[in-house]
C-alpha cells in the first residue's frame, strides 16, 4: 500500500538546522510531484517548499525562502527539506505530499520545535 513516512523532525534551539525526510512507497514515486506543508498550533496548514517529479524546479514560501532547501533522490525513493537558521516560528508539525494530478498522498507528519 502506499505509504508516506517523514522522520528527522525533533527539538531545536533558534538559528539551529534539521533535515526531514519523507521515505515513499506503494507507488511510483517519480512520477509525483512532492511537497512539504506544515501546520502549525491554531494556524492553516501551509505550503513550504515544493519540487517537481525529475527535481528541476523547485518552489518556496516566502518564509522560508534562502532557509531552507528542498531536494528528492529519486532512486532512493525520498524528498528531503534541510532547514537552517531555524526561527521559533517554525515550530508546526511538517508533513509530505505526494502529487499528481487529482492523486495525492500524505504521510502522517513530523513535529519541529524551535525553542531556547
Amino acid at each position: 500500500q502506499v505509504q508516506l513516512v517523514e522522520s528527522g523532525g525533533g527539538l531545536v534551539q533558534p538559528g539551529g538546522s534539521l533535515r526531514l525526510s519523507c521515505a515513499a512507497s506503494g507507488f511510483t514515486f517519480s512520477n509525483f510531484a512532492m511537497r512539504w506543508f506544515r501546520r502549525a498550533p491554531g494556524k492553516e496548514r501551509e505550503l513550504v517548499a515544493g519540487i517537481s517529479s525529475a527535481g528541476s524546479s523547485t518552489n518556496y514560501a516566502d518564509s522560508v525562502k534562502g532557509r531552507f532547501t528542498i531536494s528528492r533522490d529519486n532512486a532512493k525513493n525520498t524528498v528531503y527539506l534541510e532547514m537552517n537558521s531555524l526561527k521559533p516560528e517554525d515550530t508546526a508539525v511538517y508533513y509530505c505530499n505526494a502529487q499528481r494530478g487529482f492523486n495525492g498522498y500524505w504521510g502522517q507528519g513530523t513535529q519541529v520545535t524551535v525553542s531556547s
